[in-house]
């Protein structure tokens, strides 16, 4: 199976993510919140800077509960278009 090219609104709302995932983790560190979501921090560096676009529901629930962050606000934040 081929997956199909990201689009530019793809990688804006992998931008919007990675903004509100650092904005929430604020003075932790990378690794320590890698850590509590069982992830590497470089799988988390490259979400948290938009290399990652579209990251797995699971690994972004995992984040979410590390972080304290609503689902529901994630879900939010990157169905926001650009008018937004």
């Amino acid at each position: 199976m081929v997956r199909p090219p990201l689009t530019e609104l793809d990688h804006e709302r992998g931008n919007r993510l990675g903004a509100l995932l650092r904005q929430a983790r604020g003075e932790r560190s990378m690794v320590e919140v890698a850590a509590a979501a069982g992830l590497s921090p470089e799988t988390l560096r490259k979400i948290e800077t938009g290399r990652v676009p579209t990251p797995a529901f699971f690994t972004i629930a995992a984040l979410a509960a590390a972080l304290n962050v609503s689902l529901d606000v994630l879900a939010e934040v990157c169905a926001q278009d650009r008018a937004a």
